[in-house]
């Protein structure tokens, strides 16, 4: 199967995003609140790590969706244009997050309102990086192109 450099770096950046998220989500703000003296300083490191996570959302988001755009297309194909959807959800959930969520929990305005909220958001942008992962990994456009072309079809 052929790969373009394109295919690959939506792919790592998919592995990347997904892969942030469930490292700081599963493993390193639990190990802070359980390891750190004060749940205030455990929650004022992870508020820096999800801020973080956030940028880092978006720089791997904007890498997968320049990746996907076609060179010599003016359309999307429909995979990628359903892998476009997941990504962008998931950028929206990333600034949902950080710039209206984020915020009040910092103010600890409604704490477990906005943490629940917080904490939703977190686990679907994780869903949607996820999807994007598996989707990006399935091939990209260059390697359904070598296929189509290979076996004789046209796109």
């Amino acid at each position: 199967m052929h790969s373009s450099w394109r295919d690959r770096l939506a792919l790592l950046a998919a592995a990347l995003w997904w892969g942030s998220l469930t490292a700081i989500g599963a493993w390193v703000v639990p190990l802070l609140f359980m390891h750190l003296p004060t749940p205030a300083m455990a929650g004022g490191m992870a508020a820096r790590l999800f801020t973080a996570q956030a940028w880092a959302a978006l720089g791997c988001g904007l890498l997968i969706l320049m990746a996907l755009r076609p060179r010599d297309a003016d359309r999307l194909p429909a995979h990628s244009q359903r892998t476009v959807a997941w990504v962008a959800a998931g950028m929206a959930l990333a600034l949902l997050v950080e710039f209206v969520v984020a915020p009040r929990i910092m103010a600890r305005d409604n704490l477990r309102l906005w943490h629940g909220l917080g904490s939703a958001m977190f686990a679907l942008q994780w869903l949607c990086a996820g999807v994007a992962l598996w989707r990006v990994g399935q091939g990209g456009p260059a390697a359904r192109e070598a296929e189509d072309a290979s076996a004789g079809r046209t796109p």
